[in-house]
């Protein structure tokens, strides 16, 4: 719970009545690997942080399981539609691993923009955080060529490369496996 409340801290300080607040409805639970945070048709009523493993998340084309983010440690969670219009999703989160999360309702969060004004400015930072965040992957992935878009995921989130299966990771930088493989090997030697 702490490292959640020190996030939140570093956005914009907390007072000691929110601080308390926070704890006393931060809830935490864990996902076996595999299990699934959300799956598509069900709302997303929940923001998470991650305390420990690695989420993704994905949506289906025809068929294809395409993975458009991962989060870790650290990170702040939501499907972002599906959470901020209260709707059913068309996204999946899945652990990739054995992952502990933190979290508060939609509901609830909204009870602290109400009583706590403070926190809409810690809200506001953290959600353009969040989409600053999610625009600049989408340039990075989608704007360049499969060796660029390899080498940018080497430069800034090697250790995908070492949790998250080359399927996955194939379908996330929108490249055949058969691509990613040959791009590893061109690079590492």
């Amino acid at each position: 719970m702490e490292e959640v409340l020190q996030l939140l801290h570093t956005v914009q300080p907390l007072s000691a009545e929110l601080r308390d607040h926070i704890s006393s409805i931060l809830q935490q639970k864990t996902l076996p690997k595999k299990s699934y945070l959300l799956k598509a048709g069900h709302v997303c009523r929940n923001i998470y942080f991650i305390r420990k493993g690695i989420l993704r998340c994905y949506y289906m084309k025809g068929d294809i399981e395409v993975c458009s983010w991962f989060m870790k440690e650290r990170d702040l969670v939501i499907s972002i539609e599906s959470f901020y219009t209260q709707s059913p999703s068309y996204e999946y989160l899945q652990a990739l691993e054995e992952t502990e999360v933190w979290y508060i309702s939609y509901n609830e969060l909204q009870r602290i923009y109400r009583d706590f004004p403070e926190f809409n400015g810690t809200g506001r930072i953290l959600t353009q955080q969040y989409h600053q965040h999610w625009a600049w992957q989408l340039f990075a992935i989608r704007m360049q060529s499969a060796e660029e878009r390899y080498k940018w995921l080497m430069e800034h989130h090697p250790e995908l490369l070492l949790r998250v299966a080359a399927k996955y990771i194939a379908t996330y930088l929108d490249i055949a496996e058969v691509t990613l493989s040959k791009l590893k090997g061109n690079i590492n030697h």
